[in-house]
């Protein structure tokens, strides 16, 4: 029983680290694109619409981390089903 404990912990800690590490990342790129967008630049780095395409594309998978780790908090993943009659 205490391997189980300490799992449920170890979910909750990361789910933590989840929710706090999705919007920094975000914060990241957004601040990284504003920096580095440049009319001016030769190189792809300088162009916007890659860098549209990178925070588009990350965005939602950082919401997705932020749920995750909201429910791992929660503790939605205390017990996990280990068959589908347990669905």
């Amino acid at each position: 029983m205490i391997k189980f404990t300490v799992m449920n912990q170890l979910k909750r800690i990361m789910g933590f680290l989840w929710m706090i590490l999705a919007p920094v990342v975000i914060y990241f790129l957004v601040t990284g694109a504003l920096h580095n967008i440049d009319s001016a630049g030769k190189k792809d780095i300088n162009k916007p619409i890659p860098w549209i395409i990178i925070i588009g594309i990350f965005t939602p998978i950082a919401v997705g981390l932020v749920i995750f780790g909201f429910y791992s908090i929660k503790g939605e993943y205390d017990k996990l089903p280990e068959s589908s009659d347990e669905l």
